[in-house]
Protein backbone atom coordinates (compact mmCIF):
# COMPACT_ATOMS: atom_id res chain seq x y z
CA UNK A 1 0.00 0.00 0.00
CA UNK A 2 3.09 2.28 0.41
CA UNK A 3 4.29 1.32 -3.09
CA UNK A 4 3.67 5.72 -4.42
CA UNK A 5 5.20 7.13 -1.83
CA UNK A 6 8.90 6.38 -2.78
CA UNK A 7 8.19 6.76 -6.68
CA UNK A 8 10.16 9.59 -9.32
CA UNK A 9 13.39 10.76 -8.05
CA UNK A 10 14.55 10.74 -4.22
CA UNK A 11 14.91 13.91 -2.92
CA UNK A 12 18.70 15.40 -2.13
CA UNK A 13 20.07 15.40 1.11
CA UNK A 14 18.51 18.34 3.36
CA UNK A 15 22.11 19.47 4.96
CA UNK A 16 23.12 19.41 1.02
CA UNK A 17 20.01 21.65 0.17
CA UNK A 18 21.30 24.21 3.14
CA UNK A 19 24.61 24.48 2.20
CA UNK A 20 23.43 25.07 -1.47
CA UNK A 21 20.77 27.65 0.08
CA UNK A 22 23.46 29.13 2.34
CA UNK A 23 26.18 29.22 -0.19
CA UNK A 24 24.03 31.14 -2.85
CA UNK A 25 21.98 33.56 -0.44
CA UNK A 26 25.33 35.01 1.30
CA UNK A 27 27.72 34.26 -2.12
CA UNK A 28 30.34 32.76 -0.82
CA UNK A 29 31.44 28.90 0.77
CA UNK A 30 33.67 30.88 3.57
CA UNK A 31 30.06 32.90 4.69
CA UNK A 32 27.50 30.01 4.43
CA UNK A 33 30.23 27.72 6.18
CA UNK A 34 29.77 30.33 9.55
CA UNK A 35 26.23 30.38 9.84
CA UNK A 36 25.72 27.16 9.57
CA UNK A 37 28.74 26.25 11.96
CA UNK A 38 30.62 24.16 9.55
CA UNK A 39 34.45 24.30 7.37
CA UNK A 40 33.77 26.37 4.28
CA UNK A 41 34.71 23.05 2.37
CA UNK A 42 32.19 20.93 3.94
CA UNK A 43 29.79 23.30 2.14
CA UNK A 44 31.76 22.80 -0.30
CA UNK A 45 31.26 19.22 -0.78
CA UNK A 46 27.73 19.08 -0.31
CA UNK A 47 27.10 21.69 -2.75
CA UNK A 48 28.97 19.29 -5.35
CA UNK A 49 27.19 16.11 -3.88
CA UNK A 50 24.04 18.09 -4.69
CA UNK A 51 24.82 18.49 -8.38
CA UNK A 52 25.91 15.03 -8.65
CA UNK A 53 22.80 14.04 -7.78
CA UNK A 54 20.93 16.86 -9.46
CA UNK A 55 22.80 16.25 -13.07
CA UNK A 56 22.74 19.84 -12.96
CA UNK A 57 25.40 22.87 -12.22
CA UNK A 58 24.08 25.16 -9.67
CA UNK A 59 27.30 27.49 -9.90
CA UNK A 60 29.83 28.28 -12.23
CA UNK A 61 32.75 30.48 -13.06
CA UNK A 62 36.32 30.97 -11.63
CA UNK A 63 36.64 29.60 -7.79
CA UNK A 64 37.08 32.97 -6.69
CA UNK A 65 34.18 34.51 -8.50
CA UNK A 66 31.56 31.98 -8.84
CA UNK A 67 27.73 32.90 -9.82
CA UNK A 68 24.45 30.86 -10.14
CA UNK A 69 23.41 29.12 -13.05
CA UNK A 70 20.15 29.14 -14.48
CA UNK A 71 19.52 26.09 -12.68
CA UNK A 72 20.78 27.27 -9.43
CA UNK A 73 19.15 30.48 -9.64
CA UNK A 74 15.70 28.86 -10.07
CA UNK A 75 16.36 26.41 -7.18
CA UNK A 76 17.38 29.34 -4.79
CA UNK A 77 13.93 31.24 -4.14
CA UNK A 78 11.88 28.48 -3.07
CA UNK A 79 14.36 26.78 -0.70
CA UNK A 80 15.25 30.17 0.77
CA UNK A 81 11.15 30.55 1.54
CA UNK A 82 11.40 26.91 2.95
CA UNK A 83 14.16 27.19 5.20
CA UNK A 84 12.80 30.52 6.29
CA UNK A 85 9.44 29.08 7.19
CA UNK A 86 10.79 25.98 9.05
CA UNK A 87 13.08 28.49 10.77
CA UNK A 88 10.30 30.70 11.72
CA UNK A 89 7.99 27.41 12.69
CA UNK A 90 10.57 26.16 15.24
CA UNK A 91 11.09 29.34 16.54
CA UNK A 92 7.63 29.65 17.39
CA UNK A 93 6.80 26.95 19.01
CA UNK A 94 9.92 26.91 21.12
CA UNK A 95 9.58 30.70 22.68
CA UNK A 96 5.62 30.55 22.28
CA UNK A 97 6.56 34.49 20.75
CA UNK A 98 8.75 35.50 23.46
CA UNK A 99 11.92 35.05 22.48
CA UNK A 100 13.51 37.94 19.64
CA UNK A 101 16.50 36.53 17.58
CA UNK A 102 18.02 39.75 16.20
CA UNK A 103 21.19 39.74 14.01
CA UNK A 104 22.87 42.65 13.32
CA UNK A 105 26.35 44.00 11.88
CA UNK A 106 29.42 44.71 14.55
CA UNK A 107 29.73 47.78 14.32
CA UNK A 108 26.16 49.14 14.85
CA UNK A 109 25.42 46.22 17.79
CA UNK A 110 28.53 47.20 19.57
CA UNK A 111 28.25 51.52 19.45
CA UNK A 112 24.09 51.88 18.86
CA UNK A 113 22.25 48.95 20.10
CA UNK A 114 23.50 47.13 22.79
CA UNK A 115 24.04 50.21 24.83
CA UNK A 116 20.08 50.69 24.51
CA UNK A 117 18.75 47.29 25.10
CA UNK A 118 18.50 47.62 28.93
CA UNK A 119 15.95 50.44 28.03
CA UNK A 120 13.91 47.78 25.70
CA UNK A 121 14.65 45.10 28.70
CA UNK A 122 12.27 47.38 31.27
CA UNK A 123 10.14 48.15 29.03
CA UNK A 124 9.47 44.24 27.85
CA UNK A 125 10.76 42.08 30.42
CA UNK A 126 8.86 39.35 29.50
CA UNK A 127 10.97 39.17 25.39
CA UNK A 128 14.32 37.22 25.60
CA UNK A 129 16.60 38.84 22.84
CA UNK A 130 18.87 37.11 21.37
CA UNK A 131 21.82 38.85 19.48
CA UNK A 132 23.66 37.13 16.93
CA UNK A 133 26.48 38.96 14.30
CA UNK A 134 25.25 39.79 10.53
CA UNK A 135 28.00 39.33 8.34
CA UNK A 136 29.18 42.97 6.98
CA UNK A 137 27.30 42.84 3.28
CA UNK A 138 24.02 40.55 4.50
CA UNK A 139 20.59 41.53 4.56
CA UNK A 140 19.23 38.37 6.08
CA UNK A 141 20.29 35.69 8.46
CA UNK A 142 18.69 32.20 8.90
CA UNK A 143 16.11 32.48 11.50
CA UNK A 144 16.54 36.11 12.31
CA UNK A 145 12.86 37.98 13.49
CA UNK A 146 14.46 41.19 12.68
CA UNK A 147 17.78 41.99 11.01
CA UNK A 148 19.04 45.62 11.68
CA UNK A 149 22.43 47.53 9.19
CA UNK A 150 23.04 50.22 7.32
CA UNK A 151 20.84 50.26 4.35
CA UNK A 152 20.76 52.51 0.89
CA UNK A 153 17.55 54.00 -0.14
CA UNK A 154 17.00 51.18 -2.92
CA UNK A 155 17.21 48.02 -0.73
CA UNK A 156 14.69 50.04 2.36
CA UNK A 157 12.35 49.37 -0.86
CA UNK A 158 12.71 46.32 -2.04
CA UNK A 159 13.61 44.43 1.54
CA UNK A 160 10.03 46.26 2.69
CA UNK A 161 12.34 47.73 5.65
CA UNK A 162 11.42 50.14 8.45
CA UNK A 163 13.78 53.07 8.83
CA UNK A 164 15.31 53.82 12.10
CA UNK A 165 18.02 56.45 11.64
CA UNK A 166 18.52 58.09 8.60
CA UNK A 167 22.31 58.12 7.49
CA UNK A 168 24.68 60.94 6.63
CA UNK A 169 28.44 60.60 6.65
CA UNK A 170 31.48 63.25 7.43
CA UNK A 171 34.77 62.60 8.64
CA UNK A 172 35.70 63.05 12.64
CA UNK A 173 38.79 63.82 14.28
CA UNK A 174 39.93 63.95 17.87
CA UNK A 175 40.45 67.92 19.37
CA UNK A 176 44.07 65.84 20.92
CA UNK A 177 44.51 65.08 16.86
CA UNK A 178 43.92 69.05 15.40
CA UNK A 179 46.34 70.54 18.03
CA UNK A 180 49.36 68.16 17.38
CA UNK A 181 48.41 68.74 13.26
CA UNK A 182 47.74 71.96 13.15
CA UNK A 183 46.87 73.93 16.30
CA UNK A 184 43.33 75.20 15.69
CA UNK A 185 42.11 74.58 12.34
CA UNK A 186 40.05 71.00 12.29
CA UNK A 187 39.11 71.41 8.89
CA UNK A 188 43.04 71.29 7.44
CA UNK A 189 43.39 68.79 10.07
CA UNK A 190 40.91 66.27 8.96
CA UNK A 191 42.35 66.82 5.24
CA UNK A 192 45.51 65.82 6.69
CA UNK A 193 45.43 63.48 9.00
CA UNK A 194 46.21 59.37 8.28
CA UNK A 195 43.27 58.16 7.08
CA UNK A 196 41.57 55.39 9.21
CA UNK A 197 39.55 53.38 6.72
CA UNK A 198 37.21 50.05 7.64
CA UNK A 199 37.74 47.05 5.40
CA UNK A 200 33.55 46.79 5.86
CA UNK A 201 33.35 49.80 4.45
CA UNK A 202 36.02 50.38 2.02
CA UNK A 203 34.33 53.73 -0.15
CA UNK A 204 33.75 56.07 2.75
CA UNK A 205 36.22 58.66 1.89
CA UNK A 206 35.00 57.99 -1.26
CA UNK A 207 32.06 58.67 -0.73
CA UNK A 208 32.26 61.54 1.63
CA UNK A 209 34.63 63.46 -1.11
CA UNK A 210 32.10 62.57 -3.73
CA UNK A 211 29.34 64.69 -1.72
CA UNK A 212 31.77 67.35 -0.46
CA UNK A 213 33.51 67.98 -3.71
CA UNK A 214 36.61 67.78 -0.99
CA UNK A 215 39.88 65.52 -1.27
CA UNK A 216 42.16 64.40 1.44
CA UNK A 217 45.58 64.96 0.71
CA UNK A 218 46.85 62.36 3.49
CA UNK A 219 49.76 60.45 2.09
CA UNK A 220 49.12 56.93 4.53
CA UNK A 221 45.52 54.44 5.27
CA UNK A 222 45.21 52.98 8.69
CA UNK A 223 43.30 50.06 7.72
CA UNK A 224 41.15 48.64 10.40
CA UNK A 225 38.38 45.71 10.63
CA UNK A 226 34.72 47.40 11.58
CA UNK A 227 33.58 50.96 11.47
CA UNK A 228 33.44 50.79 15.08
CA UNK A 229 36.96 50.36 15.30
CA UNK A 230 37.36 53.36 13.09
CA UNK A 231 35.39 55.44 15.16
CA UNK A 232 37.59 54.11 18.40
CA UNK A 233 40.81 54.51 16.76
CA UNK A 234 39.61 58.47 15.69
CA UNK A 235 38.79 58.57 19.88
CA UNK A 236 42.26 57.62 20.61
CA UNK A 237 43.61 60.61 18.29
CA UNK A 238 44.80 57.50 15.77
CA UNK A 239 43.54 59.25 12.46
CA UNK A 240 40.52 60.39 10.84
CA UNK A 241 37.86 58.25 10.25
CA UNK A 242 34.70 59.09 7.88
CA UNK A 243 32.03 57.27 9.99
CA UNK A 244 27.79 57.14 9.80
CA UNK A 245 26.35 59.57 12.23
CA UNK A 246 24.36 56.38 13.88
CA UNK A 247 28.22 55.55 15.12
CA UNK A 248 29.42 59.12 15.58
CA UNK A 249 27.04 60.84 16.97
CA UNK A 250 27.44 60.27 20.85
CA UNK A 251 31.14 61.38 20.46
CA UNK A 252 30.24 64.12 18.28
CA UNK A 253 27.52 65.32 20.92
CA UNK A 254 30.00 65.23 23.81
CA UNK A 255 32.87 67.15 22.12
CA UNK A 256 35.13 63.78 21.86
CA UNK A 257 35.17 64.21 18.21
CA UNK A 258 34.79 67.26 15.87
CA UNK A 259 33.06 67.04 12.83
CA UNK A 260 34.19 70.11 10.84
CA UNK A 261 32.59 69.59 7.43
CA UNK A 262 29.15 68.56 8.59
CA UNK A 263 27.45 65.24 7.27
CA UNK A 264 25.88 64.68 4.06
CA UNK A 265 22.76 62.64 3.82
CA UNK A 266 23.03 60.07 1.06
CA UNK A 267 18.91 58.97 1.22
CA UNK A 268 20.09 55.21 3.25
CA UNK A 269 19.36 54.54 6.52
CA UNK A 270 19.78 52.20 9.57
CA UNK A 271 17.00 50.04 8.67
CA UNK A 272 14.73 46.95 10.47
CA UNK A 273 14.41 44.26 7.76
CA UNK A 274 11.65 41.85 8.56
CA UNK A 275 12.55 38.32 9.08
CA UNK A 276 10.53 35.37 7.78
CA UNK A 277 7.07 35.07 8.87
CA UNK A 278 4.26 36.67 10.19
CA UNK A 279 5.67 39.17 12.71
CA UNK A 280 5.24 38.43 16.61
CA UNK A 281 4.29 40.53 19.15
CA UNK A 282 7.82 40.81 20.16
CA UNK A 283 9.15 41.55 16.74
CA UNK A 284 6.09 44.49 16.95
CA UNK A 285 7.21 45.65 20.13
CA UNK A 286 10.60 45.66 19.09
CA UNK A 287 10.61 47.63 15.53
CA UNK A 288 8.51 49.89 17.65
CA UNK A 289 11.48 50.24 20.19
CA UNK A 290 13.96 50.97 17.30
CA UNK A 291 11.94 53.70 15.92
CA UNK A 292 11.20 55.31 19.36
CA UNK A 293 15.03 55.39 19.49
CA UNK A 294 15.59 56.81 16.21
CA UNK A 295 13.71 59.76 16.87
CA UNK A 296 15.64 60.60 20.03
CA UNK A 297 18.77 60.93 18.16
CA UNK A 298 19.75 64.42 17.66
CA UNK A 299 19.72 65.40 13.88
CA UNK A 300 23.08 65.79 12.41
CA UNK A 301 25.08 68.63 11.68
CA UNK A 302 24.38 70.11 8.18
CA UNK A 303 27.33 70.07 5.79
CA UNK A 304 29.19 73.65 6.13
Amino acid sequence: MFENLTSGAALPSLNALRAFEAMARTGSATLAGAELNVTHSAVSRQVKALEAQMGVRLFEGPRHALTLTRAGRDLLPGLTAAFDGLAAAVARARSEGQDLHVAVNASLSVKWLIPRLADFGRLHPEIRVHLVELAPHAVSRRGADVVLRLLDPDRIETLHAERIIPNAVGPVIAPSLVGALTGNDPRAAVLNAPRLVARTHLSGWKDWSAFSGRQSVAASERPVAHLHFALDAALAGWGAAVLPWALAAEAVADGRLLAPFGFHADGGAVAAIPGAGEASRARRAFVRWLVDQGRAMPAAPIPN
